[in-house]
């Protein structure tokens, strides 16, 4: 019953062995060869041992060492040719019959050199029918463990299970050759032991074998499962490190936070269709596109919301364009679509779709954001070398479209592409042009209607470029918002602006007060009380000098924000002027629990006063509201003494215009300040 049981167990290990040589590779796959057939080798030849030893005979037996040890050497020479074989990558019939011939020569060699270590006399006797039933047992049981062995040696599931009952059915076949062989072999009556005392003998040997063999294959199994899920572990591994790979070669190809390609994948697919409009003599289309009003959403609702609104417009872009199309996003609030369109007729529907799906309003945690796209178009046909020059004419439409008034597109010319160069050189100069000194401030005076005193100054900034001379606040205000640099300006202006003024106050001039405007990127941002506070306690400058005007537009964007941050600046004592009232779209709710001191007609509804009359009668309503709402009325853009007359009539507070005073530098204000007081004495 052990000898059946081990062979049962050489069966197994040998079928496991045969899976773990055929999944090695390399100097591993060598290893567990040798180390296989010496573990199966050990495994069949003790089965044949114990075997033996439970034949009882009447005479004392021992076993010749030598050739017992060469019966072990046969055994596991047997069982290398049997792994080697059923780890190729193809056995056919003729292969397999081939060798199970030669294993199961091996097996019977391996079983009668062991029966000749028997050292009797006279000799053993053999019945040849007996002996050639044992010969085409192990021919045949080799055959079917060969076969089995190669069926089985690849991982799979239930493949254990499976090497279990196939171990189960090798084991007797192994078994009943030995036992043939047994019975082929005849003992005589007189025989006796010709090595008494000097060989093996049975007393321990039986043991002996049993633990040595069952201490090699269990190990030999230890190792293997152990190997095994090391193996898996390693395999796990190396699977978690190939996707972490591809993760990151995806993402240094792709954006984040949209997984739309990226510059570097739009280029390289770029080169590719201005290779192929140049093979195929074909055209393109370059769709570049920037998203107007998102830096506002960023900086009003925070990043968060800001990206949530970037994820939904990426949605509705990949909606409109066509599958075979490309859609990247460059950074920040771009995107770029590379569409197979040849024709300028063909693109506008195209971009007349991509311009309707942003402007729909977005839903992000309760509020609706609105927004819109600036588009610029350029049709490649291959002539063109480099893909970054394809992206700059299509960006420099884009600006020109943003220029003639946002929210459409426009195909680009060749004279766009000067403008492009003109507003990067500009910008390049205006990152630098506070630290080389070359902002300053001019001031506008605000005059009292009825009683003509000068009441306060309104700051504008000025920009003394090098080469260009002095430009007016249009010229570069709206390219500083679009690249963030209005904060840097911004701050300058309020610094400088408190500065002059506290100068003014400590002359005497302790009437005045100074407007500053912020822009709605500075109205919204986090720290714009702070840095206020900062300002003022830098200068020792009371808050009542300052007023600070904002926009209708910014300051209805969002009404409650807006509450919120004008409340906290007039509970610092800091008065608020809303700018350019009547052009928005208030609500008067909204305006009457708004903190503000006084309310700036547009110059536009100033300027035709005279010859129209529905310009007369905003005002008129404008006036009649702020005295309602004890509110100053200042009209700017006054150019004319009918228009000052007019205004002063219907009960304006203050006046603002060109007639009154020209902006100035703060040394030229005061001089004209002195001589109006001159010729007013």
């Amino acid at each position: 019953m052990v000898s059946l049981l081990m062979a049962m167990l050489a069966s197994y290990t040998a079928l496991d062995m045969a899976g773990r040589v055929a999944a090695a590779k390399g100097r591993a796959a060598s290893w567990w060869l040798a180390g296989g057939s010496v573990a199966m080798g050990i495994g069949i030849w003790s089965m044949h041992f114990l075997g033996m030893l439970a034949f009882r005979l009447p005479m004392t037996m021992s076993y010749d060492p030598t050739i017992t040890f060469l019966s072990l050497l046969i055994a596991i020479a047997s069982s290398l040719f049997a792994l080697w074989l059923v780890c190729q990558s193809k056995l056919e019939w003729p292969q397999l019959c081939a060798g199970a011939a030669i294993m199961g020569a091996g097996i019977c060699s391996m079983h009668y050199t062991g029966m000749a270590a028997m050292r009797m006399t006279p000799q053993i006797h053999y019945n040849l029918p007996m002996f050639l039933l044992s010969a085409a047992i192990a021919a045949v049981a080799s055959g079917a463990a060969l076969w089995i062995a190669f069926r089985l040696r690849r991982g799979a599931k239930g493949v254990k299970r499976l090497r279990a009952g196939a171990a189960v059915v090798m084991g007797l076949a192994i078994a009943g050759m030995h036992y043939a062989g047994m019975a082929a072999a005849r003992f005589p009556a007189n025989g006796r032991c010709t090595m008494p005392g000097t060989g093996v003998t049975t007393g321990w040997l039986a043991l002996l074998i049993i633990l040595f063999t069952g201490g090699v294959l269990g190990i030999a199994l230890i190792i293997s499962v152990l190997d095994l899920r090391m193996e898996a572990r390693t395999a796990i591994l190396a699977s978690s490190l190939a996707e972490a790979k591809e993760e990151l070669h995806f993402l240094t190809l792709h954006d984040g936070l949209t997984k739309l390609p990226n510059r570097s994948l739009l280029l390289d697919r770029l080169a590719q269709h201005i290779e192929h409009a140049r093979r195929e003599k074909c055209s393109f289309s370059v769709l570049y596109m920037d998203l107007d009003g998102f830096r506002q959403v960023n900086d009003a609702f925070g990043h968060h919301t800001g990206d949530r609104l970037l994820v939904e417009v990426t949605r509705r872009l990949r909606g409109t364009a066509r599958s075979s199309d490309t859609l990247a996003r460059l950074g920040g609030d771009e995107f770029v679509l590379l569409a197979s369109v040849c024709d300028p007729t063909d693109a506008v529907p195209l971009a007349e779709k991509l311009v309707t799906a942003a402007r729909e309003p977005v839903e992000v945690e309760g509020r609706a954001l609105q927004i819109s796209i600036s588009l610029g178009i350029a049709i490649c046909d291959g002539r063109q070398e480099n893909p970054r020059d394809v992206l700059k004419d299509a960006e420099a439409a884009m600006y020109h479209a943003k220029a003639l008034g946002r929210d459409g597109y426009c195909f680009f010319e060749s004279s766009m592409s000067d403008d492009a160069h003109k507003q990067l050189r500009l910008l390049q100069d205006l990152r630098h042009a506070e630290e080389r000194q070359e902002l300053v401030l001019h001031y506008q005076p605000k005059f009292s209607a009825r009683e003509g005193t000068l009441v306060g100054v309104e700051a504008l900034v000025r920009w003394n470029h090098p080469t260009r001379g002095l430009l007016p606040p249009n010229e570069f205000i709206p390219l500083a918002e679009k690249t963030g640099l209005i904060f840097q300006i911004g701050a300058w202006v309020l610094d400088e602006a408190c500065r002059q003024m506290s100068v003014w106050g400590d002359e005497g001039h302790t009437e005045w007060t100074v407007s500053v405007n912020l822009s709605a990127l500075q109205f919204n941002h986090a720290g714009l009380q702070q840095m206020v506070r900062d300002v003022l306690d830098k200068h020792a400058l009371e808050s009542r000098y300052l007023m600070l005007e904002i926009t209708e537009s910014t300051a209805m964007r969002d009404a409650d924000a807006s509450l919120g941050i004008l409340r906290q600046l007039d509970a610092m004592g800091v008065r608020i002027s809303i700018d350019d009232f009547g052009t928005g779209y208030s609500s008067l709710l909204y305006l009457k629990r708004l903190p503000a001191s006084e309310l700036k007609i547009d110059r536009g509804f100033v300027r035709d006063l005279t010859h129209d009359t529905e310009d007369a009668a905003i005002i008129a309503a404008i006036v009649a509201l702020g005295h309602a709402l004890n509110l100053q009325i200042v009209a700017e853009g006054v150019e004319t003494r009918e228009q000052q007359e007019f205004l002063t009539r219907l009960g304006c507070s203050t006046l603002q215009g060109f007639l009154l005073g020209r902006p100035l530098p703060a040394d030229q204000f005061i001089e004209a300040v002195r001589q109006r007081e001159l010729s007013v004495a």
